[in-house]
C-alpha cells in the first residue's frame, strides 16, 4: 500500500447510476477503510451497502484474488491451475492466437467483456488490441439494455444524451419507469428522487422500495408497460395536455400516434394492464402538467417486445413538449460523448482489420462457442458469462471444449474463469488511474490508484499492452501510456488542467448551468425531428409506430419470471464476498400469497422452479409485494458458491426481445412447485417458444 498518510479519496466506476465518491483511510499496519466521501454531492459520506462490504472485504483480501498469472493444470470447469509467470503466460496465449490470425483478422477469436468496470481505459483499452487482432466482439450491450438503445434511435437519433438530474428543482413531476434505484442506484433513490419537491411517480409491476417511497406507484401486469403508455397518450390528449403545436413542429407521426391512443381509454387500459382507470388518468395528469422527467430504467427493455415499450414509454416527452425545457425530457443513459471524451479514440476503433466480423449478440454466444469451426479461442474480460449469460447450462458444456482456448483477464476467480486455459490477474479500481463519466450526471471524476495491486496483478490496460507485445504488434496505440490518454481525455473535455487537478478537485461538471437536452430541438434522426413514425424502423421490418402491446397472461400453471438487480450484488461483482453472501441470505424465488397458496407452499417451504431449460431448488417467501404471476428472483449470485451450483439465468432460455438482438429475460416463463412432487415438464418450453418474441399470441391486447 502507498505510504500516505493522508485520507486519499477516488470515485466507484461500477455499472450503476450513483458513480459515488470513495475515501480510503490508511491505517500504519492494518487494512485501511474505505468509505463514502462525506464532500461528494451524490454519495454524501455512505456507500451502498453492498460496496461498502466488498471494498472492505473482498477487494482487501490477497486470499480472494487472482494474483498471478495462472495456467491449467486440470480437468476445464474445476479450477485447477498451476502459477505461472507473466512470460510464460503470454508466451502461450501468443502461441494459440498467431496461427488464428496468420491469414487475415481472426474471426474465430470470440472476446466476451461488459461493465467489471466502467472507468474509461479499463472498459474501452483492451478493444484496441482486440480491433487489432481481428478479434469477433460479442455486442456486450446485447445482454443488458440493447433494445432500448435501438428504439430511442428510432425515436430521438440517439438513446445516451439524457436530461441533465440538476434540472429536478424546475420539473413538475418525475415519472420512474421499469427502474428500481433502491437496488441499481440506491444514492440517486435516497438523494436525488429523496430531495424531489415535485411528485415522484414510479411503474413497476414490483412494490419495490423506490415505488414504495413515491407518491403514485402504477403496477401493471409484465409485458404491458407500452398498453400503459399509450392509456397515459390517450388522457394527455384527450386533457388538452399534449402540445400538439410542439409535435407539429418538431416531431414526425404525431397525428398517426394519437389517433392509435383514441383507442387506449383509461376503461380499456385497465382491462390490458390491470391499472386501474383512476391511476392511469391521474398519472397521466401529473406528467403533463409539466415540463416532467421520465426515467427510463434498463431493466423495462429485457421482455419480448421491449424495444416497443421504450419506443411507446420514451413518446411521453415528445407528447407533452416537455424536451428542451429545463425540468424536462428523458434518461436512460447519458453517454461519455456529451461530456466530450471520444470512446472510438479510447477503443482504436480505427485499428478494426479489414474482414473482421461485426459484433455478434450474447445470445448467439453459445452457438459460436459450440462451433469448432467459428470458435477457437475466446477472450473474457470484464465479464462473468457463466454467472450472467443466458442456457448457464448448455454454456458450462461448451466451455468444456479442450479445442476452445479461454483466456480470463479478472481480478478475482470466478465461475468463468474455472474454465479458463490461462487467467491473467486483473487489478481493481483501488489500483490504478483512471476517469470515471457518470451514466446519469454529465459528470467527470477521478479514478485514483490509491493501493498497490497484490502479487503480479495489473490494470487491463497494461495486461493488453503485454499481449500485443507478445503477438509482435507496432501500432503505438497498442503502448500508449495510461497517464497519456487521461490526459488526451482531460484535453478534450477542457474541464481541468490535469489529472492532479482533477484528483484535487473530485466530481466535476462540464458546466455550472444545467444543460438542456437537445436545446435547439433539432433531433439526430434523418429528418432532424423526433420520429414517432420511423421509416427506419418500417425497414428493419418494424411497425412504423409504437403499437399500444400487452402481452397475454402467462399460460395455466406458470409463471413469468422476473430476476431483477439485488441489493447485494450487481450484476455478479460482489456476489463473491463473504459479507454480502450472509446478507443475502440462501436462494429464494418470491412469490404473491395466491400464487403460493394455489401451489401449496408457505413461507419457508422448498420449492423447485423449472423450465424446459433447467431447475432451482430455492426457498419459498410470500410476499404481496409481488403481483400475481409473478415468480421473483434476483439476479447477480455466483453459480459455484450456491448448494446446486447455479443462479437463476439456469432457467434463461436466451429469447431475444424485438429490437437489437437483445436479452428478453424478463419474459421467461417458468413452474414453481413443492420440491417433493417436481416433475419437469415439457410443456411450459412449448409454451414459452409460442409467448416469445418471435410470436404474436392470438389473445395479445391490441386495440
Amino acid at each position: 500500500m502507498s505510504t500516505q498518510s493522508t485520507t486519499l479519496r477516488t470515485t466507484c466506476p461500477r455499472d450503476c447510476y450513483d458513480t459515488c465518491g470513495i475515501v480510503v483511510v490508511p491505517r500504519e499496519g492494518r487494512t485501511p477503510i474505505v468509505r463514502g466521501d462525506p464532500e461528494h454531492p451524490v454519495s454524501r459520506g455512505k456507500l451502498c451497502a453492498k460496496c461498502s462490504t466488498a471494498y472492505n472485504g473482498v477487494f482487501l483480501d490477497p486470499g480472494a484474488r487472482v494474483t498471478t498469472p495462472l495456467r491449467r493444470s486440470g480437468v476445464k470447469g474445476t479450477g485447477s491451475f498451476r502459477p505461472v509467470s507473466w512470460d510464460e503466460a503470454m508466451a502461450e496465449v501468443a502461441s494459440h492466437l498467431r496461427p488464428l490470425a496468420a491469414d487475415g483478422p481472426a474471426t474465430t477469436v470470440i472476446t466476451a467483456h461488459y461493465t467489471g468496470t466502467f472507468a474509461m481505459i479499463g472498459y474501452h483499452f483492451p478493444l484496441r488490441f482486440l480491433h487489432r487482432l481481428g478479434a469477433t466482439e460479442v455486442d456486450p450491450d446485447t445482454i443488458c439494455n440493447k433494445a432500448g438503445q435501438v428504439a430511442l434511435d428510432y425515436l430521438y437519433g440517439t438513446s445516451s444524451d439524457g436530461f441533465d438530474p440538476r434540472s429536478l428543482p424546475h420539473a413538475a413531476s418525475v415519472l420512474v419507469w421499469g427502474a428500481n434505484p433502491s437496488a441499481s442506484g440506491p444514492h440517486q433513490d435516497e438523494h436525488w428522487l429523496g430531495d424531489a419537491a415535485c411528485p415522484v411517480i414510479v411503474v413497476d409491476p414490483l412494490h419495490t422500495p423506490t415505488a414504495a417511497h413515491a407518491d403514485l406507484h402504477l403496477q401493471p401486469r409484465p409485458g404491458t408497460d407500452a398498453a400503459l403508455a399509450f392509456g397515459m397518450i390517450h388522457v394527455l390528449a384527450r386533457d388538452g395536455l399534449a402540445d400538439r403545436d410542439w409535435l407539429a413542429r418538431y416531431a414526425v407521426g404525431s397525428d398517426e400516434l394519437l389517433a392509435v391512443a383514441g383507442g387506449c381509454d383509461p376503461a380499456w387500459t385497465e382491462a390490458a394492464t390491470g391499472v386501474r382507470a383512476e391511476l392511469v388518468e391521474e398519472a397521466a395528469r401529473t406528467f403533463g402538467a409539466g415540463p416532467s422527467l421520465l426515467w427510463i430504467g434498463q431493466g423495462l427493455q429485457r421482455q419480448p417486445r421491449g424495444g416497443n415499450v421504450v419506443r411507446a414509454v420514451a413518446s411521453l416527452p415528445a407528447v407533452t413538449g416537455a424536451i428542451g425545457r429545463l425540468g424536462g425530457g428523458f434518461l436512460y443513459l447519458n453517454g461519455q460523448e456529451t461530456r466530450g471524451i471520444d470512446g472510438d479514440y479510447l477503443a482504436g476503433t480505427h485499428l478494426a482489420r479489414d474482414g473482421a466480423e461485426a459484433p455478434i449478440s450474447h445470445l448467439d454466444l453459445l452457438d459460436r462457442l459450440e462451433d469448432p469451426e467459428r470458435a477457437r479461442a475466446l477472450i473474457c474480460w470484464n465479464i462473468n458469462i457463466v454467472g450472467s449469460n443466458p442456457q448457464q447450462a448448455r454454456l458450462r458444456r461448451a466451455l468444456q471444449r479442450e479445442d476452445l482456448f479461454t483466456v480470463v483477464v479478472d481480478p478475482f476467480p470466478t465461475d468463468t474463469a474455472d474454465y479458463a486455459d490461462v487467467v491473467l490477474p486483473a487489478a481493481t479500481f483501488l489500483e490504478q488511474d483512471d476517469i470515471v463519466a457518470s451514466y446519469f450526471h454529465h459528470s467527470v471524476s477521478p479514478q485514483v490508484r490509491l493501493l498497490d495491486p497484490p502479487g503480479e496483478a495489473m490494470p487491463n490496460s497494461e495486461i493488453f499492452r503485454r499481449l500485443a507485445a507478445a503477438m509482435g504488434y507496432e501500432e503505438p496505440e497498442l503502448y500508449e501510456l495510461d497517464d497519456d490518454i487521461i490526459a488526451r481525455m482531460l484535453a478534450d473535455t477542457g474541464l481541468v488542467m490535469d489529472f492532479a487537478e482533477l484528483a484535487r478537485s473530485g466530481t466535476v461538471w462540464p458546466s455550472p448551468e444545467v444543460r438542456l437536452q437537445f436545446p435547439d430541438l433539432h433531433f439526430p434522426t434523418p429528418s432532424g425531428h423526433v420520429e414517432l413514425a420511423s421509416e427506419r424502423a418500417a425497414a428493419d421490418g418494424l411497425p412504423r409506430l409504437p403499437e399500444p402491446w400487452a402481452d397475454p397472461a402467462p399460460p395455466a400453471g406458470t409463471l413469468r419470471l422476473l430476476s431483477p438487480s439485488s441489493e447485494w450484488s450487481l450484476n455478479t461483482l460482489y456476489g463473491n464476498d463473504p459479507g454480502n453472501q450472509r446478507r443475502a441470505g440462501t436462494l429464494t424465488v418470491t412469490l404473491h400469497a395466491d400464487d403460493a397458496a394455489k401451489r401449496g407452499l408457505a413461507a419457508g417451504d422448498q420449492a423447485v422452479v423449472s423450465n424446459a431449460e433447467g431447475q432451482l431448488e430455492v426457498g419459498v417467501v410470500v410476499d404481496d409485494a409481488v403481483p400475481p404471476g409473478v415468480a421473483l428472483i434476483p439476479k447477480g449470485r455466483w453459480p459455484k458458491t450456491e448448494a446446486g451450483g447455479a443462479n437463476v439465468n439456469v432457467l434463461n432460455p436466451g429469447d431475444r426481445s424485438d429490437m437489437g438482438d437483445s436479452s428478453a429475460v424478463h419474459g421467461t416463463l417458468v413452474t414453481v412447485e413443492v420440491y417433493s412432487d417436481v416433475r419437469l415438464r415439457g410443456s411450459i418450453g412449448a409454451a414459452a417458444q409460442e409467448h416469445g418474441a418471435g410470436g404474436v399470441p392470438e389473445d395479445a391486447q391490441v386495440p
